[in-house]
């Protein structure tokens, strides 16, 4: 309560500086709105007299006189009755009338005619008029000179001077200061009475908490939001996102997500489904998190876990916690690459083994030149520049090693894998992870769908490299693909075991966004299912190749 009225205070000290700050504006502009209307109406008299025929010549003639005009010959004289008939018409300080010599022709002190004016006349009679503040014989006024110029040749002879004394410049001032000070006091108890009632507002909406209580709960919240590695996101009854971190925002994509509509946000249908929970846990009895359906999100796989919320029988809306398993994917297509190239090193050492068992049982026989035209048709097959699996114009280690490991894996399967003749591979993979996820998981779908087609059971790759881009097609013998639309989309799968790690139907999706990423696509060239073809499909990665350091033997 102590810090609220200290609040209150300060907001009151507030309104009264600005309150007093307006004041001074506004009575400044006043003022300098007085002084402007003297100055203006200085120079309109002065103008009126200095255009009159009589005064033109008059001050023409004076002019021209080689001598100075005396005090005596100039007191009731035409130009000094016209000057006080104007000063008196006018309410001016006073109208001066002066020859070329800046004599005094008419002046409302009789004593100063004849001499000289105690300001400077030379603007005047260098044409030019003037408007200022001058301390003069009869103090300081608003005054305005004005050339009087001669009716015949229009040249300056002389000038008029008219001045406003500040008393009467400002006689409305008092009348303008009591407006502003009434304003003033209006605006300030108007100011105290609104910041009386935001107070209590305040108070009302934030349930008592003082400001420095929000700052700390604001502090709280954002380092608890931002603190987690999952991302968060809430919203109400209404769709519209309250509350999201960054780490939401980085995984969807979307910067700026409070104030927006869920349905509105440009995302997958999948993603959408899962985030309003339309989209619902697998058919494990829902365990959990974990039990939920992975989603491809760009480059990212996520699961989304969504909960609703809610205050005694009032519906808040959902909170959904989006966890991103990228790594994981990536990490376990790693794992199942390096498996794959461990178990062809395995059969390849087998065979090793067996060779050397050959080589040796015929020697022990005594058939030395059986051997040594046994050992000539081994060598012979490893100068094949691939492999006998790989092609011979395949020779790019990463994809012959992954190709033999792979090979090896599906032999072991049943299915025999080959490289096509017209593959020809002359760069080197510079981007080998995405490489081997699209390749990997291209060729592992294909060596499934032939373990269930028909004998014999083949899967066949063919490779071709243009500059920087990997364009690969993987066809097979299974039964083809029956519905080639949704082939690319994250359906949930219910066949599986909950603890399965692989074959969560993330594959294609994943090879598809990662295609997109690099400006590339895959697609389903065939999808089979006719005269005993299985399906054929076809990716496209740009960037992924570089040339090699130097040429390869027998090029050029």
């Amino acid at each position: 309560m102590r810090f609220s009225t200290q609040m209150l205070l300060w907001q009151l000290a507030c309104v009264t500086v600005i309150v007093a700050i307006c004041t001074g504006v506004f009575v400044s502009i006043g003022v300098q709105q007085l002084r402007a209307e003297a100055e203006t109406s200085a120079l309109s008299i002065a103008r009126t007299v200095a255009a009159d025929s009589d005064v033109r010549a008059d001050v023409a003639l004076a002019s021209a006189d080689i001598g100075t005009p005396t005090n005596a010959s100039l007191r009731g004289g035409p130009l000094s009755v016209l000057a006080a008939a104007a000063k008196a018409n006018t309410g001016a300080l006073f109208i001066v009338i002066t020859d070329d010599h800046g004599i005094r022709l008419a002046h409302p002190d009789p004593q100063l005619l004849g001499a000289e004016v105690s300001t400077d006349f030379a603007e005047a009679l260098a044409g030019r008029e003037t408007v200022s503040w001058e301390a003069g014989t009869l103090g300081e006024s608003a005054r305005a000179k004005v050339p009087v110029r001669d009716p015949d040749t229009d040249e300056p002879t002389g000038e008029v001077s008219v001045g406003f004394a500040p008393s009467s410049v400002f006689k409305e001032l008092p009348l303008l200061l009591g407006g502003v000070a009434l304003a003033a006091v209006v605006a300030l108890a108007l100011g105290a009475v609104v910041s009386f009632v935001l107070r209590r507002r305040l108070e009302h909406l934030t349930l008592g908490l003082q400001p420095e209580e929000m700052s700390a709960l604001v502090q709280n919240q954002a380092a608890v939001l931002d603190g987690v590695g999952d991302g968060v996101l809430a919203w109400g009854p209404d769709d519209v996102v309250t509350v999201a971190n960054t780490t939401a925002a980085r995984l969807l994509g979307i910067p700026d997500l409070v104030g927006r509509r869920i349905h509105d946000l440009a995302l997958p249908g999948p993603v959408i489904a899962a985030l309003t929970g339309e989209r619902k846990l697998s058919a494990t009895g829902g365990r959990g998190p974990d039990a939920a359906e992975p989603v491809v999100l760009a480059d990212h796989v996520v699961y989304i876990d969504t909960h609703p919320v809610s205050h005694g029988n009032r519906d808040l809306g959902l909170i959904a916690v989006i966890r991103d398993r990228t790594d994981v994917v990536t990490l376990t297509d790693r794992l199942e690459t390096v498996a794959s190239m461990t178990d062809a090193l395995r059969v390849q050492r087998h065979e090793f083994a067996n060779r050397l068992h050959v080589t040796a049982g015929l020697m022990d026989a005594g058939r030395v030149p059986d051997a040594r035209d046994y050992l000539d048709d081994v060598l012979e097959a490893s100068r094949t520049a691939g492999g006998p699996s790989t092609g011979e114009h395949l020779t790019e280690p990463f994809l012959v090693s992954l190709l033999e490991a792979k090979t090896a894996q599906a032999g072991e399967r049943g299915v025999h894998l080959t490289v096509g003749a017209d593959s020809l591979v002359r760069g080197v993979v510079s981007l080998p992870e995405d490489v081997a996820t699209v390749l990997a998981n291209l060729v592992d779908n294909a060596v499934s769908a032939a373990v269930y087609g028909q004998q014999p059971r083949w899967v066949d790759v063919e490779l071709l490299d243009d500059a920087d881009t990997l364009v690969m097609t993987v066809s097979d013998s299974g039964q083809g693909v029956a519905n080639g639309a949704r082939v690319f989309s994250d359906v949930p799968r219910t066949d599986l075991d909950p603890d399965a790690v692989h074959g969560r139907g993330i594959g294609l999706p994943l090879v598809r966004d990662i295609a997109a990423r690099l400006g590339g696509e895959v697609w389903l060239a065939d999808a089979g299912g006719h005269d005993g073809s299985g399906a054929v499909f076809c990716a496209r990665l740009p960037a992924v190749m570089r040339a090699p350091t130097r040429p390869r033997q027998g090029e050029d």
